[in-house]
């Protein structure tokens, strides 16, 4: 690695400049757009990680214990944060986090004088090489400090090294999901007394406001809230695709909790619409939060008057985890649409209701492979993408959401509705994929496949694939 930390700051300038050819933003192609933009963040990274020792350096000197010969005090600041803030243009937050991942980094020093190795050298390394910025390596490193005393050191260094290699070109949603199941992994005993805490500190409070209004506030343990997060969910995405298919002629636009979803104000008895074939559809403009809502609402209604309440396909609580783990009773499970694992325990007490299906891997299963017999994916087929996909492929949605869609077109590339052929999608992601023209490549085989997607020619002239969501981005189990 080059002693010079502005080293890589002068690589990454050169290469923005390339990227950019000092031409005016306004005459860039898409391609080059992207290709500046990602010139831009690397040359950010370099700036951060030369940084990360000077903010380390400085809090050094501006330690507690010197007094008024701090660092930061002689200069007329109360911390070196403030300091580091007030110089850099950057907040208290990005300061303390320099200071962090600058400590992190740096070689430590024996009492022999010999310099020894960072305390996170894979982090080092990485955020060096400019593989990976300031908040993932603050991140990986705060995960790593707060297992060290539950897990050995060679299991870490291999979690370090794991996570600093499949981190990069990931969203920051992708990554932080990433290392919540490598603490899982790296503590699972940890699992269940957070979990004992969650429970005990569950609450919901309904209280009627000055306004009228009825406030909510509440937290649960994932056990109490898998239900209610699954529900709802099921109920926004069936209303969301019912939405969908309310401008095509010939559909009913006068929705209910029986007809898919949570009721519109506007429409049924005793509203001023009413039913008359003349007046022109209304347009559901609510905002997801207010179709959350909505569905409470529903649900409610429903506890009260016992009619049916529509939640679309995909309701059911979906929990995973190997065959040894449900054998033993220990280890780590996950729930769909939820990112953090939760212990065996939990997922037992989970199971007990008749409305979780338990995906337990190695065991035997139904036929998931249908060649051209059938055209739409079973639901057995897509409880075995999801645990490959973990969500939408694209962009993490949660499976609830999702569907499952044939990579090679079932009409005109004579697709076969086979796992190897099935990829899980959202609505909106579908619709992107197939109308920008992204290829899909899926690496490996069954659920421990990874998805590909290649951009087109008019985004990426060199068409390098990118990796799609995974429900484990390959970390080892």
């Amino acid at each position: 690695m080059d002693t010079n930390p502005l080293a890589g700051v002068e690589e990454a300038l050169d290469a923005l400049r390339a990227a950019s050819g000092g031409r005016p933003v306004e005459v860039l192609s898409p391609a080059e757009l992207v290709a500046v933009s990602a010139a831009y963040g690397a040359l950010r990274r370099q700036i951060d990680a030369a940084q990360a020792p000077v903010a380390a350096e400085i809090a050094r000197q501006s330690r507690r214990e010197l007094g008024g010969d701090s660092l930061a005090k002689k200069q007329g600041y109360t911390t070196p944060a403030s300091l580091i803030a007030t110089t850099g243009g950057g907040s208290i937050g990005e300061s303390l986090k320099l200071i962090r991942v600058g400590e992190a980094t740096k070689p430590k020093q024996a009492l022999s004088g010999e310099e020894l190795p960072a305390k996170h050298p894979h982090v080092a390394d990485a955020l060096a090489s400019g593989r990976i910025g300031v908040t993932v390596a603050d991140d990986i490193s705060k995960m790593l400090d707060a297992v060290e005393l539950r897990a050995s050191r060679q299991a870490i260094d291999e979690a370090e090294k794991q996570l600093v290699e499949l981190a990069p070109g990931l969203t920051p949603d992708q990554v932080r999901k990433l290392i919540m199941r490598a603490e899982a992994h790296l503590d699972p005993d940890g699992l269940e007394p957070a979990e004992d805490r969650l429970r005990e500190e569950r609450f919901l409070v309904v209280r009627e406001e000055r306004d009228g209004s009825i406030s909510l506030k509440g937290s649960l343990d994932p056990v109490s809230g898998a239900p209610v997060k699954t529900l709802i969910d099921a109920m926004v995405t069936n209303t969301l695709r019912t939405r969908g298919r309310a401008s095509e002629p010939g559909v009913s636009h006068g929705r209910s909790a029986s007809a898919g979803g949570a009721r519109d104000p506007r429409t049924g008895p005793g509203s001023d619409i009413g039913d008359g074939a003349d007046l022109a559809p209304a347009v559901d403009e609510r905002s997801r939060k207010q179709m959350q809502a909505d569905a409470l609402v529903d649900i409610c209604r429903h506890a009260l008057s016992c009619d049916d309440v529509a939640t679309g396909p995909s309701t059911t609580i979906v929990v995973r985890m190997t065959l040894d783990e449900l054998e033993s009773r220990t280890g780590q499970a996950t729930i769909d649409g939820f990112d953090r694992p939760v212990s065996a325990a939990a997922a037992r007490r989970i199971a007990v209701d008749a409305q979780v299906i338990p995906a337990v891997l190695d065991s035997q299963s139904e036929i998931l492979d249908w060649g051209r017999a059938k055209r739409l994916f079973t639901s057995t087929q897509k409880l075995a993408l999801t645990e490959r996909d973990g969500g939408c492929a694209f962009c993490g949605a949660p499976p609830v959401q999702c569907s499952v869609h044939h990579i090679e077109w079932w009409v005109r590339d004579r697709g076969r509705t086979d796992l190897s052929d099935g990829v899980l999608l959202c609505t909106g992601c579908h619709h992107r994929v197939h109308d920008d023209g992204w290829g899909i490549e899926v690496r490996g085989l069954g659920v421990r496949g990874d998805v590909w997607f290649v951009p087109p020619p008019w985004l990426d002239r060199e068409q390098t694939p990118r990796r799609g969501v995974s429900a484990h981005f390959g970390l080892a189990a």
